[in-house]
């Protein structure tokens, strides 16, 4: 059974030239949460592994970012490090198989979580040729996600002033955790201490922005297959970011420190890549029902903003009070660091249980062409 010790997250920063964290590598940035991690836990970490996600694995997140990051962090030899790209959930996918590592006897502790440093490797900026290669069946090409949530948003008849409702509770919510407990596991680094990417807009300011990405359906219309809707503006989209997020999980008795969290069930999912922003929903599904629990039994849930019209549809479809969802707001205010997002909700979803001294809480990831995570934990102690 695996244990979650503590789980840390750098504040997002702006993933552009002169972003407050853009003239830090992004193995510093895990190395910072290393410590943070060490001087919490008043323990020593010698992790048997650290695993790391990140989508952009060239140039600064090149050469295996996390064999890069073990050594900036001055961990031992025998700390086998390794990346994963599992698009915008691999910062969950790396906690995921930490858990498993416990879990199958291979470690006793596990250093796990993502890092993504839009700043100096942008979105893309790996030229996959997947990203344009026309030899794929059609429905399995890739399609840029904005593209995707527009043509999601027409299809379920989610309207704009759903998707500014949304934004505007993400901005809100952002603003009024500062300062509080919903906060308690964000690590200051390079000075910034809060969210520097939230724009505090009002209903009426958002209303006035124009759909953002129609320009871009030229490229993707043979995917597409129509003409869209366009609805998302800048506003339901998450801001470019600079992040990183880090969990270590063990055995329980692993430390002399308490766990925070008990790993109660993970899930992985393949879903249809033609509508990538829904596979999510089936690894919320999948855990639940691995673990036995329901929406009902979960205290506060972190489902990932990947646009809005994401978390407007999982709040519309299923029985779950908005009040327990993304309680310190989320991806649409604060950012969306590509590979370190899983790990940041992570460790956002333990504060916002200790705030409330809730029992079950959850996390829901998806990426794009059909990548769906989440995970369920109980929160441990008081």
């Amino acid at each position: 059974m695996a244990y979650i010790f503590d789980a840390v997250r750098t504040p997002r920063a702006k993933g552009k030239e002169g972003g407050a964290l853009a003239a830090m590598k992004p193995d510093e940035l895990v190395s910072q949460l290393v410590t943070a991690i060490q001087q919490r836990t008043a323990t020593e970490i010698n992790p048997e592994a650290l695993i790391l996600g990140a989508v952009g694995q060239v140039g600064a997140q090149g050469g295996n970012i996390a064999l890069v990051s073990k050594f900036r962090a001055n961990l031992a030899d025998s700390t086998t490090a390794f990346s994963v790209n599992n698009f915008c959930v691999s910062g969950l996918t790396a906690v995921s198989q930490a858990a498993a590592m416990i879990d199958s006897g291979q470690a006793q502790t596990v250093l796990a979580g993502g890092v993504e440093m839009m700043s100096s490797v942008p979105f893309m900026a790996d030229k996959a040729d997947f990203y344009t290669d026309r030899s794929l069946p059609l429905r399995s090409r890739y399609l840029l996600v904005a593209l995707a949530a527009d043509r999601l948003a027409e299809d379920q008849g989610i309207s704009r002033e759903e998707l500014d409702q949304a934004a505007l509770r993400s901005q809100q919510r952002t603003k009024a955790a500062e300062d509080s407990g919903l906060v308690a596991s964000r690590v200051a680094v390079n000075g910034l201490n809060h969210e520097e990417c939230l724009h505090l807009g009002t209903q009426a300011s958002l209303a006035s922005l124009a759909p953002a990405f129609a320009g871009a359906a030229k490229y993707y219309k043979d995917i597409l297959g129509r003409d869209i809707d366009h609805r998302h503006t800048i506003a339901h989209a998450p801001p470019i970011s600079d992040g990183a997020g880090l969990a270590l999980v063990g055995t329980k008795d692993a430390l002399d420190a308490p766990p925070r969290a008990r790993i109660v069930a993970c899930a992985e999912v393949g879903g249809d890549p033609a509508e990538s922003l829904t596979a999510g929903i089936a690894a919320m599904e999948k855990v639940l029902c691995r673990s036995g629990l329901s929406l009902n039994d979960m205290d506060r849930i972190e489902y990932m903003e990947a646009f809005a019209v994401s978390i407007v549809k999982f709040i519309r479809d299923f029985d779950v009070s908005a009040d327990k969802v993304n309680v310190s707001g989320g991806h649409l205010a604060k950012g969306h660091p590509l590979g370190a997002s899983g790990a940041i909700l992570l460790s956002t979803l333990l504060d916002t249980l200790d705030v409330a001294k809730g029992r079950y809480g959850l996390v829901v990831a998806a990426g794009a062409s059909g990548i769906g995570s989440a995970m369920i934990v109980e929160r441990l102690g008081e």
